[in-house]
């Protein structure tokens, strides 16, 4: 942001790379993450396992309690094991690069908005060379599914 900072969480589907729910907040706190995961949950329903790093906010109660009452297995990365988390981190870099750097939002409400349609665009609009050239969306509905549904 021009002033400040914003948090982004994104609950993440590492096969097509489809982005299944995020929040934008001003703070790092496990109820965002929360939020996020549940949402993904109601929408996409119940993965087998979960993955995360090992930040406060995934580590918490509340984060690993909600995991656990939908019957979810958590996995979480090694203490600097980054390459378990690669996928996830370049979607940070592809927003970064694509979307924030160009930005400089001058509220929370307008990050907000614009990461959303950035993030709709990054599902729906942006082949991925590691999908064959399809979108996430595509990867994770199926091309079958997306032209019936057009």
């Amino acid at each position: 942001m021009r002033r400040g900072f914003v948090y982004l969480a994104a609950v993440f589907d590492e096969f097509s790379r489809r982005v299944l729910a995020h929040r934008v907040s001003i703070t790092m706190e496990a109820a965002v993450c929360v939020e996020a995961l549940e949402e993904a949950l109601t929408r996409h329903g119940r993965p087998e396992i979960f993955n995360t790093d090992q930040g406060s906010q995934f580590t918490s109660l509340e984060f690993t309690g909600a995991l656990t009452a939908a019957s979810v297995s958590i996995s979480m990365d090694g203490k600097g094991a980054w390459r378990d988390n690669v996928f996830v981190e370049r979607l940070w870099r592809t927003i970064k690069y694509e979307e924030v750097y160009l930005r400089a939002y001058d509220s929370v409400s307008e990050a907000r908005a614009s990461i959303a349609r950035y993030l709709a665009f990054y599902n729906g609009g942006r082949p991925h060379s590691s999908l064959d050239g399809r979108t996430p969306d595509e990867a994770y509905f199926g091309a079958q599914a997306m032209a019936t549904a057009a």
